[in-house]
C-alpha cells in the first residue's frame, strides 16, 4: 500500500525558507512521477512541482509559473523521499501542501491516485 507522509510545514516571515518531506512507502518511486500540490483556503487546489525520474536520472522536472525560481523539487533515492526547498517566500505562499505521485507528470496532474494528508505553511508579511 503506497504511502505519502508530509512533513516540515510551519510559520515563516515573508522572504524566508521552508523544506518540505514527502516520505513514501509501499514501493520505490523509481519510475514514477511524484510532486508537490498545494490548496488556500477558498482556492482550488493547483500544482506546484513535479519530477520524473528513474534511477539518478532526473528526466523531468515541472514548475508552476508563481514558484519558478524560488522553489525547488529533489530526490533522495536511498530515503524514499522527496523535498520541495522554498525560498524567497510570500503571503501568497500560504497553504496546505500535499505530496502527490502518480505513473507519469500529467497523470499526476490530471488526477493523483495517491495523496498524503498535508503539510500547513504560513508565510506572515
Amino acid at each position: 500500500q503506497v504511502q505519502l507522509v508530509e512533513s516540515g510545514g510551519g510559520l515563516v516571515q515573508a522572504g524566508g525558507s521552508l523544506r518540505l518531506s514527502c516520505a513514501a512507502s509501499g514501493r520505490t518511486f523509481s519510475g514514477y512521477a511524484m510532486g508537490w500540490f498545494r490548496q488556500s483556503p477558498g482556492k482550488e487546489r493547483e500544482f506546484v512541482a513535479a519530477m520524473y525520474w528513474r534511477g539518478v536520472i532526473t528526466y523531468y522536472a515541472d514548475y508552476a509559473d508563481s514558484v519558478k525560481g524560488r522553489f525547488t523539487i529533489s530526490r533522495d533515492n536511498a530515503k524514499n523521499t522527496v523535498y520541495l526547498q522554498m525560498n524567497s517566500l510570500k503571503p501568497e505562499d500560504t497553504a496546505v501542501y500535499y505530496c502527490a505521485s502518480a505513473s507519469t507528470v500529467q497523470a499526476m496532474k490530471l488526477n493523483a491516485p495517491y495523496w498524503g494528508h498535508g503539510t500547513q505553511v504560513t508565510v506572515s508579511s
